[in-house]
Formats: C-alpha cells, structure tokens, sequence
C-alpha cells in the first residue's frame, strides 16, 4: 500500500471516530454468550427440578426424574410454545451439559463390580446386548423405522433406557421427536418388565443369582432393575443391580461404535463425518479412577446425584425441543419395534442363563 492510500484510510478513520477516541472495531465480550444460554438452562433446569417434585406423588416414585422432566418439558412445549429466548439454552442442555452427565456415570463403576458378575455372567451380558441391538436394528430397517430411530430404541433396549438413548443420539444426530420416541419406548416397556418380572420368577425356576441376572441383563432402566431384583430377595437385589452396572459399562464401546458407523455411512467426509463421541474417552476414564482410586461413598453420592440431575436437565431441553405432532406423525411401527426388541432382550437373557 502506498503514502497516499495509508494517508486516505488515516482520514477516513478519523473522520468517523468522534475526537479523542480511537477507532476501534467493536468486539463481542467473551461472557456475552453466557447472557444468551442462561435463561433456557434456567427454564430447563427448573423444569428438571419439578421432575423430581413430581417424584414425591404417590404412585410416580417408581419413575426416574430424567423420564418426569422429558414428559415435563414435552408438556411445556406443546401447551405454552417454546420461547425463542430458551432456544439457546437448550441447546447447550442437550450438548455440553448432557455429554458432562455422562462423563460423572462413570463414577458408578468399578472393575471390581464387574468381576464379581463372573465370566459367565458377562458372556451373557455382552452377548445379549450384542444381539439385541442387531436384531432391532435389522428389524427395524425391516418394518420401515427410520434408521437414528431405530438405533435409538436398540441402544435404550439393550443398554441402560433414557441415558443409552441419549448417549446415542449424540452421534446418530436423530430429531428430538425421535430421541422422546425412543424414550417413551423403553419407559413403557420397561416399566412393564419391572412389574413383570417379579411374578414370573417363581413360574420359571430361577434361583436368586438367576433371577438377579435376568433382571439386570435384560430390563432396561437402572432404577427398574433394582425395583424388580430386590423383588427376589437381597441377594437377588445385590446380583440384578451389579449385573446392571455391568451393562451400563458396555455404553462406551456401543457409542464409539456408532459414531464409527456413522462415519462410515457419511463416506467420512469432513463435512458428513459423525462427531466423535470422546466424552466416552471420559466415562472409562473415570471407571478407571474409581477402580484404583478409594472415593469417598459420600463424595459419590453427591456426584450421581448432580449426573442425574444434569441427565434431567438435558431431557428436559429435548423434551422443550419435541413436538407431538411430528412425534404423532411417526406412527405405530417404531412403538411395534420397541415391544418386539423388549421381549427378545428378555426372551434371548433367559434362554441363555438357562443354557450356561
């Protein structure tokens, strides 16, 4: 640039700066963005916070508050509209806060807890779970579900209910309606099992460690599961909930999975590539601590207790974010496949426990 454009731009600056001041561009402040998502993390939150109120209700303390706050905000939204304001928070819910959540879970594991299952027993865990998701995977391309919902389902059946769902999702980028869908599914076919199951033991002849494993390998939520095994007995109580953890533990890999084969279904383009979901990285992370490391039973209680509540607050933005219409929209066929992997996962669990 020569003298005489350096002096042009020199006046042109001068002449639109007042006296005194100079000119500067005018940047955003770096908090500015906190000012944008507080006030929909807030409306979540206390959406969340009312979840677990509701807990208090006779005859809903059997349901996790993560389930009361999706049904919540789902509620808000199509009676009240989803205000414009809370978008940005929401968002943030369903990403930062929601991934975060997951990490801290890992706390509830340790390798310890895995072994006393026994190699036996996590034969037919990872077995049942691996077969479970294929087969509503391929059952669901079958009856025409769209794939993220099928997936979704396959991951809250075989998994861990609401938290495999939305861990899922994280990487299979399926709708809101989706994600409440696949949420709905194993919250009803779960609670099903949970009332279920506890009738049936006798019936089939399963012996206290049987039984717990039955319950933990099969049903879908950590909070039915122990609902149903203690049904049996402490000893049955105590196998269920390790067996539980036990699978809760196979969501790492389950994610990394399908973050892989979304990747690959994108063509692994820069632009079409799935996230990968490292927060995973995170979870195993903090199995490992908490296997070598002695944490105070104190210290983990209030951190499972602020994962859960994260865990609400970011269904409780999914829940603002879905509209029943479109989730009305997606028929009976997904609802259909969500019975059908229910009674494999529990039909193929004893089938197994019954032949090892």
């Amino acid at each position: 640039m020569n003298a005489i454009a350096k002096i042009d731009l020199q006046h042109q600056a001068e002449a639109v700066a007042p006296a005194g001041i100079p000119c500067v561009a005018s940047r955003p402040r770096p908090t500015a963005w906190i000012g944008r998502i507080l006030p929909g993390l807030a409306f979540a939150a206390t959406i969340a916070a009312a979840a677990y109120a509701l807990r208090f209700t006779p005859g809903l303390s059997l349901f996790s508050p993560m389930i009361m706050a999706i049904v919540l905000g789902v509620s808000v939204r199509n009676v009240f509209g989803m205000p414009a304001w809370a978008k940005p928070g929401a968002a943030f819910a369903m990403r930062p806060v929601l991934r975060f959540a997951i990490i801290l879970l890992g706390l509830q594991l340790t390798a310890a807890q895995i072994a006393e299952v026994g190699v036996s027993g996590i034969a037919i865990i990872v077995l049942t779970l691996a077969t479970t998701f294929a087969s509503t995977v391929w059952l669901g391309r079958l009856m025409g579900v769209e794939r993220g919902l099928s997936e979704l389902i396959a991951a809250g059946t075989s998994i861990c209910g609401a938290s495999a769902v939305i861990a899922a999702n994280t990487v299979t980028r399926a709708s809101d309606e989706d994600v409440a869908y696949a949420v709905a599914c194993v919250t009803l076919f779960g609670s099903i099992a949970m009332f279920t199951y506890p009738l049936l033991a006798g019936f089939l002849e399963l012996g206290p460690q049987q039984y717990g494993l039955w319950a933990g390998a099969s049903i879908h939520e950590v909070a039915q599961v122990v609902a149903a095994a203690f049904q049996g007995g402490q000893a049955a109580g105590e196998f269920g909930t390790v067996a539980k953890l036990s699978r809760v533990m196979l969501l790492a890999p389950v994610v990394l999975g399908l973050g892989l084969a979304c990747s690959r279904q994108n063509g692994g383009t820069a632009t079409g590539m799935a996230p990968r979901p490292w927060f995973v990285l995170g979870f195993i992370a903090l199995v490992g601590l908490n296997s070598v490391v002695a944490i105070p039973p104190g210290a983990k209680a209030v951190i499972a207790t602020a994962a859960t509540f994260m865990l609400s607050v970011a269904l409780a933005a999914m829940g603002l974010e879905t509209s029943v219409s479109r989730l009305r929209a997606k028929g009976l066929r997904p609802l259909l496949l969500g019975l059908v992997a229910s009674l494999f996962i529990a039909s193929f669990s004893l089938l197994l426990i019954k032949l090892i």
